[in-house]
């Protein structure tokens, strides 16, 4: 097995629309002009929520990495605070890799979009749109928002329609938007309300990190309609799905229907839930495979001139 690059990680950011997206650069130290991956992660997640795992272990690999967060998030730009607003989120899609492609430090030719969860399925909208892209990877992809919202249940999806209602009322009426908890424990009204959702989305939060737990609930309509698995069948690049086979948030099956469209899908099937693909053995299962289909798709230099030196990880 190779040993491991040292990498460095430089704080960056680029323009998207009215504002910007702060983001996380890792450079595998001594590579000349690595290919590079984008990562962006899922319904109302930022980059800390251990988009740095994986874009660490990528850059250890040769493939440098840009981790971004979404406006209206974290530490980027955006008003109001915690919109979750599908065409921007696309449109910052579009914005890293324009960044990226245009970077001295990185080749700009070999370029691939990671997306997890909601990220997921924008990493299959985005690679139907992006041919020119070398690969993508959708790592338990939001594909369907009407499955999705099935999988919540009709009794769960009702509890939403009050706090729907007076949003939509707070927006026309310019007021402060009505909130809905992203992930809340079974039977609360939230976007998620799976057993494993609440605390799946606590164990990915670093210690001191501030998240956020909620979005204005005028989300609601655009989620359940977006059904990004749709465009599979129009991705002409490589394309490596990782589905989770006892995922409560994205359902496994409709996923499945949906990658088996992609004209050069690859699919891995995990034993591991939608919360578990970030830890432990599951992470080591998934980011190794990640990296041979990267490897192979992208085609990494060995590093250059610093083999054997310690990682000067820049943090």
């Amino acid at each position: 097995m190779t040993a491991p690059q040292p990498f460095t990680r430089h704080d960056v950011s680029f323009a998207s629309g009215d504002s910007t997206c702060a983001a996380w650069l890792y450079l595998p130290a001594g590579a000349s002009s690595p290919p590079a991956v984008i990562l962006g992660h899922g319904l109302g997640a930022t980059r800390e929520m251990r988009l740095d795992a994986f874009a660490e272990r990528f850059a250890q690999a040769g493939i440098a990495a840009l981790a971004f967060t979404y406006r209206h998030f974290g530490d980027s730009g955006g008003q109001p605070r915690q919109l979750l607003s599908i065409k921007h989120q696309l449109a910052d899609w579009d914005a890293a890799i324009a960044h990226v492609q245009a970077r001295r430090d990185v080749d700009g030719a070999r370029v691939a979009v990671w997306g997890s969860s909601f990220g997921g399925g924008h990493a299959i909208t985005v690679a139907a749109r992006h041919p020119e892209l070398r690969a993508a990877v959708a790592q338990c992809p939001f594909t369907d928002g009407l499955a999705s919202a099935l999988a919540l249940g009709p009794v769960a999806s009702l509890r939403l329609a009050p706090v729907l209602a007076r949003d939509l009322a707070s927006k026309v009426l310019g007021q402060a938007p009505a909130m809905i908890p992203l992930a809340a424990s079974p039977g609360s009204p939230a976007l998620m309300n799976a057993p494993d959702a609440l605390p799946g989305y606590q164990a990915l939060l670093p210690a001191g990190t501030t998240f956020r737990n909620e979005v204005p609930a005028r989300v609601i309509p655009s989620l359940a309609a977006y059904r990004p698995g749709r465009a599979a069948k129009k991705v002409t690049i490589p394309i490596l799905f990782c589905v989770s086979n006892s995922d409560t948030v994205t359902p496994p099956a409709q996923t499945l229907r949906y990658a088996r469209t992609a004209p050069h899908g690859e699919i891995k099937r995990y034993d591991a839930g939608h919360f578990d693909f970030y830890l432990g053995d599951p992470f080591e299962a998934l980011v190794r495979d990640q990296i041979e289909f990267l490897t192979r798709q992208l085609g990494p230099a060995p590093a250059t001139s610093t083999a054997g030196r310690p990682a000067p990880n820049r943090r």
